[in-house]
């Protein structure tokens, strides 16, 4: 806590005045581009690796990443990643959702050794909520995970915007990644599949007035990575692919 107040001091000093500034000039025209879904990690800052400022994106974080799946909710039941896309989405008309996995993700390393039956018993997940958050709601990437079979040289296959639309994604095909890191790229893409779960999305997917993207940022080397469709991969972001990624969103995403 001395940390933070320190650091709201010197917020007061340095920066304080202009991000009034920017809260004045969005205060009654907020026009928010994204919802950007990104993990809690304390390493993951998207504002700032993104470049973007007050008001520009809804951020939702939590641990690994994850929207649950719509089949998981009845009646009242909810969490706050789906009340996150009616709000963006629905209420908001924000046309494009971003889901942001990375490197090291501490769920994702409690993920992988949830394989064993040992790790993810019921008891276990009765004195781990973060075990019993995972084992309910990544189980889905866990499970495409193992049917890769550590053959990472074949495409795995994730349902797109409809049932449809799907597509194949090579899972680290330079073997750059730990194993870890290659579920943490698996269960980003099948975030993707179960955002397009939710039926209040359905009529915008359906008319490409909504879309949905996976990064991948990598804390070790600061490399943030796109997936792309076209390329079947993730893909880094620099100054040798920029153009060909921009082509790709304009083409398909705009």
């Amino acid at each position: 806590m001395e940390r933070i107040l320190r650091g709201i001091m010197r917020y007061r000093v340095l920066d304080r005045a202009s991000m009034v500034k920017q809260f004045q000039e969005v205060k009654n025209n907020p026009i928010p581009k994204a919802v950007f879904y990104t993990c809690m990690d304390s390493r993951m800052i998207p504002t700032r690796f993104t470049e973007t400022s007050v008001g520009d994106m809804f951020v939702v974080r939590n641990a690994g990443n994850v929207i649950p799946h719509s089949q998981y909710f009845v009646d009242e039941m909810t969490s706050c990643e789906p009340a996150a896309l009616e709000l963006g989405c629905i209420i908001n008309n924000i046309r494009h959702i971003i889901v942001c996995g990375h490197s090291d993700c501490k769920a994702m390393n409690l993920l992988y050794k949830l394989k064993s039956k040992e790790e993810s018993t019921i008891e276990q997940r009765r004195i781990s909520p973060l075990k019993s958050w995972l084992c309910t709601h990544s189980k889905s990437s866990l499970d495409k995970f193992l049917e890769m079979n550590n053959d990472f040289t074949k495409p795995v296959l994730f349902t797109a915007e409809t049932p449809q639309r799907k597509f194949a994604a090579y899972i680290d095909p330079d073997n750059k990644f730990c194993i870890e890191d290659k579920l943490s790229q698996v269960n980003t893409l099948q975030q993707l599949q179960n955002v397009a779960s939710y039926g209040m999305l359905k009529k915008r997917l359906e008319k490409h007035d909504l879309h949905i993207h996976a990064l991948w940022f990598d804390i070790y080397t600061g490399d943030i990575y796109y997936f792309s469709r076209r390329a079947k991969r993730f893909l880094i972001i620099d100054e040798s692919t920029y153009e060909t990624i921009l082509a790709e969103v304009r083409r398909y995403y705009s």
